[in-house]
C-alpha cells in the first residue's frame, strides 16, 4: 500500500477536506438510539413521510451508504441492499444493469435502453454508462418499484432508482474519510459547505477511489500483464442561491474519470456438466492474449430554480451531461486457438478481441413544474418535459493472433428525442382517505445509422473475404441500414392510501408504465432489428406501520405485473447473434418486505426480503443456444432454444438482506459492532435455460467494527468485505466456449472519519 505522503494529487484534493474541520466549529450531534427517525422521500416529488407514499419504496442513508463505500464498492455493492433490487455489470465499474423484481435489461450494446430509470438530483441519466456516477456525499438513495410512468416518465416501467444529493448548508459543515485495505485498497472521500453570504452557499464533494492491479496474466506474450486495478474520481460543486424564501437557485458541476480494467471473462472457468468452478481455478490467475483497458470520462451540470407564487410553485430543472468512454476486453478468455499448436485454458475455438466506445455524447433536459399549495383537500401539480440525446457509438475488433491489429470498425450515430406532458392529484376524500392519479402523454423518436464499417477478420459477414459499409447494406432486406421509430403512449397511475390509525396505514396501487423503442444496428453477425415499445402494468397492495411507539417500521407490499410486448434481447449462442425481438408478454408476481426495528435501546435490526417470480409468456419465440454448454430448454426444429415458461434473464426469485448494529457506550465514546448479509437466489444468465449457465445462490457478508468519540464527531473503523470470501460465477460469454465472470472478492480495510 502506498504511503499517504506519496499519494498522487488528485487525491490529495480530497484528504485536504480533513483539514476543514480547523476552520469552524463541530455541528455534528448524536442520534438519540432506541426510537427510529421520520424518513422523508420524495417518490412523488413533494417531501413526504414514506408511510404516506403509496408506493413500494425502500431507502438507504447515512452509516450504511458510508458501509458501501469505505471499501471503494461502486454502484454494483448496492445489488441485494433492499428487495428486489439486482444490480450487475459484464463491462465492471463502468456499466451497471438495474432490475427491479425481475424487470430489466441484459443488453450489453452502448446504445441500449433500460426499464429502471436511475435519476440523479433529478435528473434522469439514460445512456446505461450515465448511470454508473458514483454514490457519494448523498443524503439518501430511494428505490421504487414498479412503474413510475407519471412522474418520472423516462423508461421507468420497472421502477426508479434516485439519487439525492447533499445540499449546501447554511453554515460550514462537512466530513472528511480515509479507509485503506488489502489489495492495495484507497478511498478518500470528503465533503464541506461553505457559506458566502447570507443568501449564498456552496458545497464541493470529493470522491477517490484506488485498488492496485491484483490479477496477473500467465500468457508472458499478452498485450497486458496486470489487471483489475482501477483509479476512479469524482466531484461534485454545488451552488445555491437563496435570497429569500420564495425563490431559490440551485447549480450543480459534477464530473468523473476512471481509469482501470475491463471485465475479466475467463475461459473455461465452469465444469462441464455442473454450474462449479473448475478444479484448481485461481481467481488471481488468467491467461490473455489481448489487451484489457478500461477508460471513463463524464461531465455534467444542472439547474434547478424554484419561485413561490403564493397557492403554487414553480420549478425549472436543466440538465445536461456528456462522457466518452472504451472498454477493450479479451472476450474469448484464452489465449491462441484450436487450430494453432497451442491454446487455452480449455478450448478456444477462435480468438475474440473487441472493443466498445463512445467518442461523441451529450444529453439536454428540460422540465417545467408547476404544484399547488392549496390549503384544502385537493392540490395537484403538472408540466412539460423535454428529452434530446445526440451520441455516436464505435465497435471495434482486433486479430489476436497478429499482433493485436485492428480487423474491424463499425461507427454508429443515434439520436433521440422525446417530449411529455404530465399531471397528477391528490385529494383527501375523508380525514382517513386520501386517493391519487396520475396523467403522461410521451412522444418518443429515435434515429440510428451506421455511418462507417469495415471488417476484414476472419468471420466477417456471411463469411466473405472482406465486408465494406456497402455490402453491409446489402445483406439488409431493404438495403436500409437506419432506422428511425417514433413512439407515443399515455402512462397512468392510481392510488389510494387509508389510515387505520395514526400509524397504520393501508395502500393500493394501480399504474402502467412505458419504454420505447429499442433498435439494434447490423453488424458482421447480425441484420439490424428494431423492437417495438414495451407496456407494463401493475397491481399492488401494501401495508406501512410504525410499531412499539416507533420502535420498529415496517413496510409490505404484494403486486403483479404484465408486461406486454416485452423487449428482449437474444445475446450470444453459437452464431454469436446479438438481435432485439419481442415477447408477446411477460409476467411476474412478488411481493416485498421491510422490516427495521430495535430489539434492544442498542441493538438495531433490519430485514429485507423480496419474492419474484418472472415468467416469459410467448410460445412463438426461440433463441440461439450456447456452442459447448448443457441446455435444459426444449429444443425446435433449427436447434433454437423454445423459452416459453422461463423466467426473466437476471431474476433472482428470492432477494434477502438483513443488517445488525450493536452499540454500547464506551469510555468518552461509543463502541458498535455492525455486520450486514446479501443473499439472491440463483439466475439464469440468457434467455434459454442451460446447467452451466445458471448463477449459483449467493450469499455476502460485511462486518464494522468501530468506535465514535468527541459526540459522534470523529470515528475509527476495521471494516471487511466478503468476509466469507464466496467466489461466484455472476455472468458468463456463451457465444464460444464455458467462459464467466466473478464476483468481487474479499477486501478488509481501516477507516478514520471526521465530521464538522
Amino acid at each position: 500500500m502506498r504511503a499517504i505522503s506519496k499519494l498522487p494529487p488528485h487525491h490529495a484534493v480530497a484528504l485536504a477536506i480533513l483539514a476543514l474541520p480547523q476552520l469552524g466549529a463541530w455541528a455534528q450531534t448524536a442520534p438519540a438510539t432506541g426510537t427510529l427517525q421520520t424518513i422523508t422521500i420524495t417518490a412523488e416529488r413533494r417531501e413526504e413521510n414514506i408511510k404516506d407514499v403509496p408506493n413500494s419504496v425502500s431507502t438507504l442513508s447515512g452509516e450504511f451508504l458510508d458501509v458501501l463505500n469505505t471499501s471503494g464498492q461502486d454502484l454494483r455493492g448496492l445489488s441485494g441492499r433492499v428487495p428486489s433490487l439486482n444490480i450487475e455489470s459484464s463491462f465492471g465499474r463502468a456499466f451497471p444493469r438495474f432490475y427491479i423484481r425481475g424487470y430489466g435489461n441484459t443488453d450489453f450494446r452502448l446504445n441500449a435502453s433500460q426499464p429502471v430509470s436511475l435519476v440523479y438530483d433529478d435528473v434522469v441519466q439514460e445512456n446505461p454508462i450515465l448511470k454508473g456516477f458514483p454514490a457519494f456525499d448523498l443524503e439518501q438513495i430511494e428505490v421504487l418499484r414498479g412503474p413510475q410512468g407519471t412522474l418520472f416518465g423516462r423508461n421507468s416501467p420497472a421502477g426508479v432508482v434516485k439519487f439525492s444529493s447533499v445540499k449546501p448548508g447554511k453554515r460550514l459543515e462537512g466530513y472528511g474519510s480515509v479507509a485503506i485495505g488489502s489489495l492495495g485498497t484507497l478511498n478518500l472521500e470528503g465533503a464541506a459547505s461553505i457559506p458566502l453570504s447570507s443568501t449564498v452557499s456552496t458545497r464541493i464533494s470529493v470522491l477517490s477511489q484506488k485498488r492496485d492491479d491484483w490479477v496477473e496474466n500467465d500468457y508472458n506474450a499478452g498485450p497486458t500483464q496486470k489487471m483489475e486495478g482501477y483509479t476512479d474520481n469524482a466531484v461534485r460543486a454545488q451552488l445555491l442561491y437563496e435570497p429569500h424564501k420564495n425563490f431559490s437557485a440551485l447549480f450543480n458541476l459534477h464530473a468523473r474519470d476512471l481509469d482501470g480494467s475491463a471485465r475479466l471473462f475467463r475461459a473455461n472457468i465452469i465444469e462441464p456438466g455442473t454450474n462449479d468452478l473448475v478444479a484448481g481455478f485461481d481467481r488471481e490467475k488468467v491467461t490473455f492474449d489481448g489487451a484489457n483497458q478500461s477508460k471513463l470520462k463524464t461531465m455534467g451540470g444542472l439547474a434547478k430554480l424554484r419561485w413561490g407564487l403564493g397557492q403554487f410553485t414553480l420549478h425549472s430543472i436543466t440538465g445536461y451531461e456528456s462522457l466518452d468512454t472504451f472498454n477493450r476486453g479479451d472476450i474469448d478468455g484464452g489465449f491462441g486457438a484450436s487450430f494453432l499448436p497451442s491454446s487455452g485454458p480449455g478450448l478456444i475455438p477462435f480468438a475474440s478481441e473487441s472493443a466498445d466506445g463512445i467518442p461523441k455524447h451529450k444529453q439536454l433536459t428540460q422540465e417545467f413544474r408547476v404544484e399547488s399549495n392549496y390549503s384544502g383537500p385537493l392540490n395537484w401539480q403538472g408540466g412539460v418535459y423535454f428529452f434530446s440525446e445526440d451520441y455516436q457509438v464505435e465497435s471495434f475488433s482486433y486479430d489476436s493472433l497478429a499482433a493485436n491489429a485492428q480487423d474491424g470498425y463499425q461507427r454508429i450515430r443515434q439520436k433521440n428525442d422525446a417530449q411529455a406532458l404530465f399531471g397528477a392529484v391528490r385529494y383527501q376524500a375523508t380525514p382517513a382517505l386520501e386517493l391519487r392519479g396520475g396523467l403522461r402523454f410521451t412522444r418518443d423518436k429515435k434515429d440510428l445509422d451506421v455511418l462507417a464499417y469495415t471488417n476484414s477478420g476472419f468471420v466477417p459477414c456471411v463469411l466473405s473475404a472482406k465486408c465494406t459499409l456497402a455490402e453491409l447494406a446489402a445483406q439488409e432486406p431493404d438495403g436500409n441500414l437506419s432506422a428511425k421509430p417514433s413512439d407515443s403512449n399515455t402512462s397512468w397511475d392510481l392510488s389510494a392510501v387509508y389510515a387505520l390509525n395514526k400509524d397504520v396505514n393501508l395502500f393500493g396501487r394501480v399504474a402502467t408504465g412505458f419504454r420505447a423503442s429499442s433498435i439494434q444496428s447490423a453488424s458482421a453477425f447480425n441484420a439490424k432489428s428494431v423492437a417495438d415499445p414495451e407496456t407494463n402494468t401493475s397491481f399492488e397492495l401494501g401495508v406501512k406501520a410504525d410499531l412499539f411507539n416507533k420502535k420498529a417500521r415496517l413496510s409490505f407490499s404484494a403486486f403483479r405485473y404484465t408486461v406486454k410486448d416485452l423487449q428482449l434481447t437474444a445475446v450470444g449462442g453459437a452464431s454469436n447473434a446479438n438481435r432485439l425481438l419481442n415477447a408477446s408478454k411477460a409476467t411476474g408476481q412478488g411481493f416485498e418486505l421491510d422490516l427495521t426495528a430495535y430489539l434492544t435501546d442498542n441493538l438495531l435490526a433490519t430485514l429485507g426480503v423480496g419474492y419474484n417470480d418472472t415468467k416469459i409468456r410467448d410460445g412463438g419465440i426461440s433463441v440461439a443456444v450456447c456452442a459447448q454448454c448443457t441446455v435444459t430448454d426444449p429444443l425446435d426444429a433449427n436447434g433454437l432454444a423454445i423459452i416459453d415458461g422461463n423466467p426473466l434473464p437476471q431474476a433472482p426469485k428470492t432477494t434477502a438482506n438483513f443488517t445488525l448494529r450493536y452499540g454500547i457506550p464506551m469510555g468518552s465514546g461509543d463502541f458498535y459492532v455492525l455486520t450486514d448479509w446479501a443473499y439472491r437466489s440463483k439466475v439464469n444468465f440468457f434467455l434459454y435455460e442451460s446447467t452451466e449457465f445458471t448463477g449459483k445462490a449467493s450469499l455476502e457478508g460485511g462486518l464494522r467494527v468501530g468506535y465514535l468519540w468527541g459526540n459522534g464527531k470523529y470515528e475509527a473503523a476495521l471494516y471487511g468485505r466478503n468476509i466469507t470470501d464466496q467466489v461466484r460465477i455472476v455472468g458468463g460469454i456463451d457465444f464460444n466456449n464455458l467462459t464467466g465472470f466473478i464476483n468481487e472478492p474479499r477486501t478488509w480495510g481501516v477507516q478514520f472519519k471526521a465530521l464538522f
